[in-house]
């Protein structure tokens, strides 16, 4: 069980998560802390139900994350402050989000920062989901590991799949999902009736998947009409180890 900090957080993301879980009341459990990569550059994805998820991350693998996260959260003054604080990084808008997650994510992993991405994206935060539920991944974070593998050839770079299962939780009905429309008009999501849910964790299980490591047949294959291909397989090969590990 991870243990955290009673003193106050320092500017530091990881001691921040520690002190934001400690104060919550969190219990962690993490299962294949051998299986996390000790050097490279290493980009974790997992699922996702909470505003919690990307302290969670921190402090389960001791080690600061760049969360990349949605255009709203770094409009909104207060919780910009949080999420800048825990070292995430809000994304553009729709249309041109893809490009800047790619160029934002491209400079944190050349400076062998650790990334982290939620590849289901808004959808589970504004709907009420099973802990076990798993919706479908978008494959930008795909593309940004085999895009650095292949720019960066001297460069070890993994995927990390990580899986965050609840086993104690409270759902909390925040307020309308439509105020979020004030902050980022973009987002259709925000257009639907209905109250946002608010997930607080209190008993967790971190469990870490084998890494996928992109190896130089992975570079190869990533050229051209085949590249799309290549993108998916490694995104569904993430996919199905965090169903499996949630399974489990």
């Amino acid at each position: 069980m991870k243990v955290f900090p009673l003193d106050m957080p320092s500017r530091n993301p990881l001691n921040l998560s520690r002190w934001f879980l400690w104060n919550l009341g969190t219990r962690i459990f993490v299962n294949g802390e051998d299986r996390i990569p000790s050097d490279g550059a290493v980009l974790v994805v997992s699922n996702h139900r909470s505003f919690m998820d990307a302290p969670v991350l921190m402090a389960a693998l001791d080690r600061p994350l760049r969360f990349a996260c949605h255009h709203y959260m770094g409009e909104v003054p207060i919780m910009r402050d949080l999420v800048t604080g825990m070292g995430c990084f809000p994304l553009d808008t729709p249309d041109r989000r893809q490009r800047s997650f790619l160029r934002q994510g491209t400079a944190l992993l050349a400076q062998r920062e650790a990334v982290g991405v939620f590849p289901e994206g808004t959808e589970p935060m504004v709907s009420t989901t099973h802990p076990r539920e798993v919706g479908k991944f978008h494959r930008g974070f795909a593309h940004l590991a085999l895009q650095f593998a292949c720019h960066h050839p001297r460069h070890l770079t993994a995927v990390l799949p990580v899986a965050i299962l609840s086993l104690d939780e409270q759902i909390y009905q925040a307020f309308p999902i439509r105020v979020l429309r004030v902050f980022d008009p973009s987002e259709p999501m925000f257009d639907r009736a209905g109250l946002h849910p608010m997930v607080v964790y209190r008993h967790l299980v971190i469990s870490v998947g084998r890494p996928y490591w992109i190896n130089q047949l992975d570079r190869e294959a990533y050229q051209g009409s085949h590249a799309k291909q290549v993108a998916n397989d490694l995104t569904q090969t993430c996919r199905e180890e965090i169903v499996s590990l949630l399974e489990q």
